[in-house]
């Protein structure tokens, strides 16, 4: 019985596996960032997934149209203008990335044109402008809510917004709201990716993403614009100084227009939700995304779209079945700045150098 137990137990392996090894980052090296995140790869669990996101992203902001076949009907034929189109990254994030201090890294990938479409909540757009207005302030999850109503003090988990934030924010886009609605009234269609554009040239602030994503012509989607404090200042202004509407259908061709013209589309996707969804169906219009990132905690066995895997997306066409998607299973402010470290910013830094020599050279 012991025998047979053991060859149970002992059954033959096959004799190789063409797989990478297991093996994680040594410090004995020294300490090396890069080659620690590199060493993700090899390391397993969602340290592989983090490695594999990071190389989709490089794969995303390398691609360039001249790397493709050419074919004969193809409106582009030149190569050096086929070198000049690249993948239009679509980023999409929930409200808490603006609320946590995730917000300075969006801002920079806005800031420097590295991101094409942004799609979020209405949370998402108003702590921004609040941010510009006064701070958030760091707290503890384990606040007591009752003795914080009692404070005046709204936590966003261990975040916490003085309610004065938000009487400062009323002051701010109330008149903004009144100059809007008579610009209405003289012509003027509003959705809201024009209102926000508005919004960031009111604030002009560079700690702003929307300012930014104004000045660099980024369009801001947000079908769930009443979704939060912005919706309660419509609200409000609606009986003080009614008749301001906000068109969210030409948004919807917005955003799905881009997707269908997209020579190649990749979608960086943090959170679920409106967001993600919003996203993903307008790359559904092309017969899917490229590229695509996931990062989030949610599982699919809900059925929601929010914990919904990538292959999920696969049979409604919002991904390509030719593409490798990753899903990284972590709460994004973790992740999401050692991703932009390893692509973005490096991306960003050779491009600057390049052009650097190219005036030297100029010169």
């Amino acid at each position: 019985m012991v025998e047979k137990a053991k060859e149970v137990i002992m059954m033959q392996s096959a004799e190789e596996l063409s797989l990478p090894e297991i093996k994680g980052y040594d410090f004995n090296k020294g300490i090396n960032y890069s080659e620690l995140i590199s060493s993700y790869l090899t390391t397993g669990l969602q340290a592989t997934h983090l490695a594999k996101a990071i190389q989709i992203v490089n794969q995303m902001l390398k691609w360039r149209l001249s790397e493709d076949p050419l074919v004969i009907d193809d409106p582009i034929q030149d190569i050096k203008e086929r070198a000049k189109v690249k993948c239009t990254v679509f980023l999409a994030y929930t409200s808490n990335m603006i609320s946590c201090g995730v917000r300075e890294i969006i801002r920079y990938l806005v800031q420097h044109k590295l991101v094409d479409v942004i799609t979020t909540t209405g949370g998402g757009i108003e702590e921004d402008f609040i941010k510009c207005l006064a701070p958030t302030y760091l707290g503890d999850f384990n606040l007591k809510g009752l003795e914080l109503r009692a404070q005046g003090l709204n936590r966003i988990g261990n975040m916490l917004v003085p309610n004065k934030n938000y009487c400062k924010f009323e002051q701010w886009i109330m008149p903004i709201l009144d100059k809007i609605l008579e610009e209405q009234r003289n012509g003027i269609v509003w959705t809201p990716s024009k209102f926000i554009h508005r919004l960031g040239l009111e604030i002009n602030n560079e700690e702003s993403v929307y300012y930014w994503a104004a000045v660099n012509n980024i369009p801001v989607l947000c079908p769930g614009i009443t979704d939060g404090s912005i919706g309660d200042m419509l609200f409000m202004h609606s009986y003080n100084n009614g008749g301001l509407i906000l068109d969210v259908i030409n948004d919807v061709r917005v955003i799905n227009d881009i997707a269908m013209v997209a020579r190649k589309s990749g979608m960086i996707i943090l959170g679920g939700g409106l967001p993600k969804h919003h996203t993903c169906n307008a790359n559904m219009m092309r017969n899917g995304a490229d590229y695509s990132i996931y990062i989030n905690t949610g599982i699919e066995h809900e059925g929601s779209d929010s914990g919904a895997a990538p292959d999920e997306a696969v049979s409604w066409g919002k991904i390509k079945g030719s593409c490798e998607p990753v899903k990284v299973f972590s709460e994004a402010s973790l992740v999401f700045p050692l991703l932009v470290a390893e692509s973005f910013a490096k991306y960003h830094e050779e491009y600057f150098e390049d052009c650097q020599v190219c005036m030297k050279r100029k010169k």
